[in-house]
């Protein structure tokens, strides 16, 4: 039976900020026989259908997980491809996401990006950074240890400023170091094909989360399977600690 974006949008648990780990673009191409590069082409294709379809179902928050710090290891013309076909789809779509009132927000390591792909993403952000609708983040160069320390040595350095007494030191104080300050933490996290791995993603942030593993790859995950993963978190009872009548009452 086919899923409707308001089934999900009316749902009073729907969930509002949705993680997803897109993985399998490079499988996708060899089971077809295709370069690998084909796969992330066809990857891209799937983020939009996948952006369109949270703004759809009432979604505020989408994270995708585009390239990883380990990433940089993958062989050099394959890095330098993937950097080339982001840079590409950041000038072709980034006017759209305006122009439908998405927000693109980028976290990451982003010194370690391509200058001229820094400077495309950085002007998305700045042309997007008051619409509405949805809040599209997209990690790149991004691994959560990395982000966790750099949150760390930004709250040393206060400390040994005098700014800061390590005292003062909380959760929330922390998690407005971090990449994601001002953004809430993921309801759901999902992972395409069929691995069960969290790939030093979000590591702080989804100590809550449902997590959702999907057997298709990224390119063959489309609405239909995407809204699976949602109806199955709103069916879920997220207790936080709590006892199952503590929730109901």
């Amino acid at each position: 039976m086919e899923i409707r974006a308001e089934e999900i949008k009316n749902n009073p648990n729907h969930p509002e900020h949705i993680a997803i780990i897109l993985d399998g673009n490079g499988r996708w191409a060899k089971k077809r026989g295709l370069p690998r590069m084909m796969g992330h082409n066809e990857g891209v294709k799937t983020v939009r259908e996948i952006v369109t379809a949270s703004a759809e179902a009432g979604v505020k928050y989408l994270t995708i997980y585009a390239f990883s710090k380990q990433n940089w290891s993958r062989p050099g013309a394959e890095v330098s491809a993937i950097m080339s076909l982001l840079l590409k789809t950041a000038q072709r779509e980034i006017n759209e996401l305006h122009r439908n009132n998405v927000r693109l927000l980028i976290i990451g390591d982003k010194s370690d990006l391509p200058a001229e792909v820094k400077v495309a993403l950085e002007g998305g952000e700045k042309l997007t950074k008051d619409n509405k609708l949805l809040t599209l983040i997209v990690a790149l160069s991004y691994g959560s240890r990395d982000e966790i320390l750099r949150a760390t040595r930004s709250l040393a350095e206060d400390v040994k400023r005098g700014d800061l007494e390590a005292n003062d030191i909380n959760e929330t104080l922390f998690e407005s170091k971090l990449d994601t300050c001002g953004i809430p933490d993921p309801d759901l996290l999902i992972r395409t094909s069929g691995e069960y791995r969290i790939s030093n993603y979000l590591l702080w942030q989804i100590a809550y989360a449902e997590l959702y593993f999907a057997e298709e790859l990224w390119p063959d995950f489309h609405r239909q399977e995407y809204y699976r993963a949602l109806l199955s978190y709103t069916q879920r009872e997220r207790r936080f600690g709590k006892t199952s009548e503590q929730v109901s009452t």
